[in-house]
């Protein structure tokens, strides 16, 4: 049975150490806990978002690790290799959010035949909609044939939905035009595909020379400009900007530009995590960081759960059938190829048709 787990330094991400035994792997099991044997994972500009914003929005609470360390989360596949739980057995196969190590025990609740939460005391204040495993033989959004698609965009398509969401919500804060930053990213350009549905709405993408014939090539943006051309955008008009970069030049300069014209400023990511910077100080509405799962939540209670996931999941299956050729699949498996998707991934030299899928 492999065992093995990388671990990242909390206080310089770019540090990263492997361990190759898993203590998940062979802790003798309590009454009441499951142990998942974590088959395979996405891992994209998402996950750095995640270990930037470790400790800022309690990434790092979801797999403890040993003090200074933490498990990067990631999304993917795993069976059930050991249960002491009746009606969870042995081989299923349970889609969710993992640490990035073969293995994970869990304490399953509020078990149904869709799935059921990780209960764990150390999650208790989390995010709910993280600690959910989906049973996939009764998942609607599930094929065998397209599980990768799945890692790779499933959870970041639902942010891009919640964010399209919260501004519909919102009124666009009376704008008629979002910018996006990180234009490549898979999260971009996911919102992109909710906003271009949108009438009277102007679709900005903001990303650097290297990437952006990739984005022209997607016809989702209405205007694609470089990092540097962005005082070229015509300063008038009132803007939403959404910041999936993290780039404290980048923000400045859209703030600077805008001024009073820009009504709402948010950050969802951390691509350019290594010049997050602080940006208190800037003309225009304050930026703010965008949590998915309160507008999720919000919705849930308005919706129902069921009511919800089934907005989501007609908003995904459109848009996966988009995002098939939006990626070339690279699965890669064990020590070497993990650390160097990640370091590729933190340092953004990882090209943005490239998805990678993981596993130990």
């Amino acid at each position: 049975m492999t065992s093995a787990e990388l671990l990242v330094d909390r206080s310089d991400i770019s540090k990263t150490h492997f361990n190759e035994a898993c203590s998940a792997t062979s802790t003798e099991l309590k009454p009441g806990e499951v142990r998942l044997a974590i088959e395979r994972f996405a891992f994209t500009a998402n996950n750095i978002t995640y270990a930037a914003f470790g400790d800022a929005m309690k990434y790092w609470n979801f797999f403890p690790a040993k003090e200074g360390m933490g498990s990067v989360p990631v999304w993917g596949f795993a069976t059930v290799a050991e249960s002491t739980i009746e009606g969870i057995k042995v081989g299923e196969k349970l889609y969710g959010y993992y640490p990035m190590s073969s293995h994970l025990i869990i304490s399953p609740a509020k078990v149904s035949p869709a799935g059921f939460f990780d209960s764990k005391a150390h999650r208790a204040e989390l995010s709910p909609i993280y600690n959910y495993y989906t049973r996939t033989d009764v998942d609607p959004g599930y094929t065998a044939d397209t599980e990768e698609v799945q890692m790779l965009f499933r959870p970041l398509f639902t942010t891009s939905f919640l964010i399209d969401d919260f501004l519909e919500d919102n009124g666009f804060f009376d704008s008629i035009q979002v910018v996006l930053s990180s234009a490549s990213s898979k999260t971009a350009y996911g919102l992109a595909f909710q906003l271009a549905k949108r009438e009277n709405i102007t679709v900005v993408g903001l990303t650097s020379p290297s990437n952006a014939a990739f984005v022209e090539s997607m016809d989702l943006y209405d205007v694609v400009v470089g990092y540097d051309q962005i005082t070229t955008l015509n300063a008038d008009i009132p803007t939403v900007f959404v910041d999936m970069a993290g780039n404290a030049d980048v923000r400045a300069t859209v703030h600077n530009h805008f001024t009073d014209n820009l009504k709402y400023s948010c950050s969802v990511g951390a691509s350019h995590w290594d010049k997050m910077g602080n940006t208190s100080e800037l003309p225009g509405a304050k930026p703010i960081l965008f949590f998915a799962p309160a507008q999720a939540q919000k919705r849930s209670s308005e919706l129902g759960s069921e009511g919800f996931q089934a907005r989501v999941g007609e908003a995904w299956i459109s848009f996966a059938g988009k995002a098939v050729d939006w990626v070339d699949v690279i699965e890669q498996n064990g020590e070497n190829a993990i650390t160097d998707v990640y370091k590729n991934t933190l340092e953004g030299t990882a090209k943005p048709r490239e998805g990678y899928i993981l596993g130990f």
